[in-house]
């Protein structure tokens, strides 16, 4: 069997302007490339550690370059699981062996992963955590973006954000995240306020290991589980208080376990949503496999690049062109 060359690059690509949610200021995208070539055909993926689960560009660097060797002697998607723990560093491995798969069997991920190539996939616009004055203005700003999702940040200013937000935008769809910031105190007047101003969805409100404190304060159907939930495993204990599950490829640990992860979550009753971290395009192309089929799609994070890839995604407002494959798939 011909050897792969195994290449693992830190790169850093800065926003346009710093984005704030409710833990942290970020100023880019700080991201783990890997590139597996085989038979002069290269297979590339991208992986966004990150900090909330104790992950960096230098331990993702050291987790992919402690099975390089397997990688050059032919590890498989199948035997990734066992070799590498679910987190930003087998999302990087692990699409780059889908890519390097495709691209050898001169077809797509998307048929590889048995989905049809959807035309374009609507994807939410964030607005950063700010005062409600500044996140109205970016609201209105974002007339081309019919979904619309504001940070929260549990700090007393959330219900006057909620209503700024809806008065600039009456016309659009919101969504909230407060990033685990929110208390169970605190909780029953955000959930009021975003009953009162029609937004549709609040993600992860509580800390991840206080989501039994969910019980009781409101319809299960309001809340979206993004750091409760990582992988298929998670699922039995979010039944009953969240009634939709947020899929990140940087939490499963690549597109392999979000694939089962969807298919389980759809099997358990809760609605699919897909988002990112800050990332590239490379990033983003491999969620959009998971994007077409679900509910609400969160994929803006290179709209924010100062600077994105070569054969980056195309957006056209809110519509997201699917991947070149000059980039992925």
């Amino acid at each position: 069997m011909p050897r792969r060359s195994v290449d693992i690059a830190i790169e850093s690509f800065p926003l346009a302007v710093p984005f704030r949610i409710s833990r942290a200021l970020r100023r880019a995208a700080d991201v783990v490339c890997v590139t597996l070539t085989e038979d002069g055909v290269a297979g590339r993926g991208e992986g966004r550690p990150i900090e909330r689960y104790g992950e960096s560009c230098a331990s993702a660097h050291d987790e992919i370059a402690a099975i390089a060797g397997d990688l050059a002697a032919g590890l498989d998607r199948a035997g990734l699981d066992a070799a590498m723990r679910p987190g930003a560093a087998r999302n990087a491995v692990d699409c780059a062996l889908w890519d390097l798969d495709a691209k050898r069997a001169s077809t797509s991920v998307w048929a590889l992963a048995g989905r049809a190539r959807p035309h374009a996939i609507e994807t939410a616009f964030s607005l950063s955590l700010d005062r409600p004055s500044l996140m109205a203005q970016a609201a209105a700003g974002a007339h081309r973006h019919p979904l619309v999702k504001l940070k929260l940040g549990g700090d007393g200013e959330d219900v006057a954000r909620i209503a700024a937000v809806r008065e600039a935008r009456p016309d659009a769809r919101l969504i909230a995240d407060a990033n685990e910031a929110l208390l169970p105190q605190g909780l029953p007047e955000v959930v009021d306020a975003a009953l009162r101003f029609r937004l549709e969805m609040i993600e992860q409100p509580l800390p991840a290991d206080r989501d039994g404190e969910l019980d009781g304060i409101a319809p299960p159907a309001l809340f979206c589980a993004d750091e409760s939930c990582h992988t298929t495993p998670d699922l039995d204990r979010l039944r009953g208080r969240y009634g939709m599950v947020n899929i990140k490829l940087d939490k499963t640990g690549g597109l392999t376990e979000a694939l089962r992860l969807e298919k389980a979550a759809r099997a358990h009753g809760f609605k699919v949503m897909v988002g990112c971290m800050f990332s590239t395009s490379l990033g983003i192309a491999p969620a959009q496999i998971i994007a077409a089929g679900a509910d609400l799609v969160d994929l803006d994070a290179p709209l924010y690049l100062a600077a994105d890839r070569d054969s980056a995604i195309a957006y056209d407002g809110a519509a997201m062109r699917p991947a070149l494959p000059a980039l992925w798939g």
